[in-house]
């Protein structure tokens, strides 16, 4: 009986080995020479950690290159916390004062997040390195960080609606930052590191590493001095006539680059995220208004480019006042009779309804089609609107009278500054673009623009005599007046128009504007200025002739343009 129960004692732990050494010989055959590629994967990924690496966004530069920057990116870094090991450590009202104090937290909230049983808390998100010398020089504990970048607007507000602004995901959402995105974005990167049992980094094994790609960096058409005489004068009307909206645009006539572009209200840039909708609307291209009497230069233009009537012919203005079609269409001043001439001097809506019907619907509506009106003009910047042109087969009996004093019609203020760029030029309509050139982070260029041409509309006889015309808008008797500058011949139009309410037109509130550009005889800059609803006076010339006075006598001087022949006095 003994010897039977110590040959059992014996036994059982030499079938456990056995089963345990053949359990492990099968393990091993598994491991050796079975399929088992998921259990490697799935052990080298607990072992095995990878972290991205963010690439830094382009910059975005004036013309003027490189010591003019408008868009840059910061370091920055994301703030967090492990609320347990502060907790453990206790050391929770502290390290909440420092962080309170450091960053501009309330500090009773960071004290109830960092109280919890969490292993995370986020304290603050996108804080520049500049900011966290404090916060790295007390060594917190259970404080950590992750790498980031924030973008930086140097002006602030400056050209806030062109260059648009980079959201918390680093996705450019709006003008230059959202156009160009796919170039300013970069390619991140990638570090990858293999960790011991216990999660720590084995720096001597080192998994994959690949760099981040910065950035290409964009060059625009834009001179931040022009830019800040435009936003200046902007704000001096915004303060003078405290309209809903102001905005302005100062273009090169022959190459289409925008020198400046400005709308009021603004905001600013490092605070995108306080601002609305509405101030962040560029009002130059995403809102159309009825131009009004700036549209005049397209009737006569294509008056004279068809030669249906001459500067010197007489036309009936009414005594100021003309029934046709069962309604009356007023001039602002009674006038007997006009020479085609003085009629687009004086601003007679009559005079400039009957020259259009002379051209007739058909006629003129493929006119404003070659000038762009109803179309995109193409600019480089996201939320252009088209405008509104009805077909030609909608117009009623009155349309044409209307149109043609820009009526029932609607425009960006771009669209009609390009009417006068194709005047100023010689007749050749010229695509707008705000974007010089892109360059890469290698250096390369990637791209680089060139004036584009789009179509020639008028003869260059007839841009010429319209040079003319339009030049003595601004002399003695003139509407434009008030948008001289001292040395230059100033060509150019005013707009007063009744803002569009249901049922018609308002009595009260209207849109200020003068368009054109100088020098007259050799024209190289081309400015429009548009009032929304100003007070204290209303009309074109008086509203908005100072402020285009104002952008062009400090503009020629930023360029070095030269007065041409003649001048006004």
């Amino acid at each position: 009986m003994t010897d039977k129960s110590s040959m059992l004692r014996l036994l059982w732990p030499s079938g456990i080995l056995i089963i345990a050494l053949v359990g492990l010989g099968f393990r091993l055959a598994f491991l050796h020479i079975g399929e088992h590629e998921s259990t490697v994967l799935s052990i080298e990924k607990r072992y095995y950690s990878e972290r991205k690496i963010i690439a830094r966004r382009g910059s975005i530069f004036d013309r003027n290159g490189k010591n003019n920057i408008l868009s840059l990116t910061l370091d920055a870094k994301h703030v967090k916390a492990d609320p347990a090991v502060i907790s453990e450590k206790g050391c929770v009202h502290e390290v909440a004062s420092k962080l309170a104090s450091e960053l501009d937290l309330p500090v009773d909230k960071l004290i109830k997040g960092l109280s919890s049983k969490r292993r995370y808390y986020s304290v603050k998100r996108f804080v520049p390195d500049t900011k966290l010398d404090g916060i790295y020089e007390a060594k917190l504990t259970g404080v950590h960080f992750d790498a980031a970048t924030i973008r930086y607007y140097p002006q602030h507000e400056m050209l806030c609606h062109v260059l648009g602004f980079v959201n918390n995901n680093g996705v450019g959402s709006s003008g230059i930052e959202q156009q160009a995105n796919r170039y300013l974005r970069g390619c991140s990167g990638v570090v990858g590191s293999r960790l011991n049992a216990k999660r720590e980094e084995l720096y001597w094994a080192e998994g994959r590493n690949i760099p981040a790609i910065k950035g290409a960096d964009i060059t625009l058409t834009i001179d931040q001095n022009i830019q800040f005489i435009v936003e200046q004068a902007l704000d001096d009307v915004m303060e003078k006539h405290t309209p809903s909206g102001a905005w302005a645009i100062v273009e090169n006539i022959n190459t289409g680059e925008i020198l400046a572009m400005a709308s009021r209200p603004s905001f600013d840039l490092n605070k995108f995220n306080k601002s609305t909708d509405n101030l962040r609307l560029n009002r130059n291209i995403g809102y159309v208004y009825e131009p009004g009497s700036t549209f005049k230069a397209i009737t006569f233009a294509i008056a004279f480019n068809e030669n249906i009537v001459s500067e010197d012919a007489t036309i009936d203005c009414e005594k100021g006042s003309w029934f046709y079609k069962g309604r009356i269409l007023r001039d602002s001043h009674a006038y007997d009779s006009l020479t085609v001439a003085d009629g687009l001097k004086k601003s007679s809506n009559i005079l400039t309804a009957k020259v259009a019907l002379m051209i007739g619907k058909e006629r003129y509506y493929q006119y404003l089609k070659k000038f762009g009106i109803g179309y995109r003009t193409g600019i480089d910047l996201p939320g252009e609107e088209v405008g509104i042109l009805h077909d030609v087969s909608n117009w009623s009996g009155i349309s044409l009278s209307r149109i043609a004093i820009g009526q029932g019609v609607a425009a960006t203020a771009l669209q009609v500054l390009s009417v006068y760029c194709t005047i100023a030029n010689g007749g050749y309509l010229v695509r707008p673009h705000v974007v010089k050139k892109i360059v890469g982070s290698n250096g390369e260029e990637l791209y680089c623009r060139e004036p584009d041409v789009v179509r020639s509309v008028i003869t260059e006889a007839t841009a010429k005599k319209m040079r003319r015309l339009l030049a003595r808008v601004t002399e003695d008797g003139g509407t434009g007046k008030k948008a001289r500058v001292a040395g230059y011949k100033v060509a150019g139009k005013t707009g007063t128009a009744q803002k569009a309410v249901p049922g018609g037109y308002s009595k009260t509130d209207y849109i200020a504007s003068f368009v054109g550009f100088l020098p007259a005889d050799k024209p190289e800059i081309a400015i429009i200025v548009v009032v929304d609803t100003p007070h204290d006076g209303y009309y074109g010339g008086t509203v908005a002739g100072p402020v285009f006075s104002q952008i062009a006598e400090q503009s020629v001087r930023c360029l070095d343009i030269m007065p041409a022949k003649a001048t006004n006095n």
